[in-house]
């Protein structure tokens, strides 16, 4: 799957995404990394109902672009 490239706007602050699908266990996840950061994985969480970071590494993403992020994954997933 090719990776995604949007421009999402939070808080006043640009950023710059790349998304890429990939499937794990029959259920489709995606590498993100905004502007140029480390590649962060989100999988679906049926507790909160939309996509979420998983592993350690996700506590360095802004809550705000974290909600932000997972609004998006949801369209390009159907893309």
């Amino acid at each position: 799957m090719q990776a995604k490239y949007f421009e999402l706007r939070v808080d006043g602050v640009p950023y710059e995404m790349r998304v890429t699908p990939f499937v794990f266990n029959n259920e489709i996840r995606f590498y993100v990394s905004y502007n140029g950061s480390e590649e962060f994985v989100f999988a679906w969480d049926p507790d909160l109902k939309r996509h979420t970071p998983i592993g350690d590494e996700a506590a360095q993403i802004p809550a705000s672009l974290e909600e932000a992020i997972a609004g998006r994954l949801g369209a390009v997933e159907s893309m």
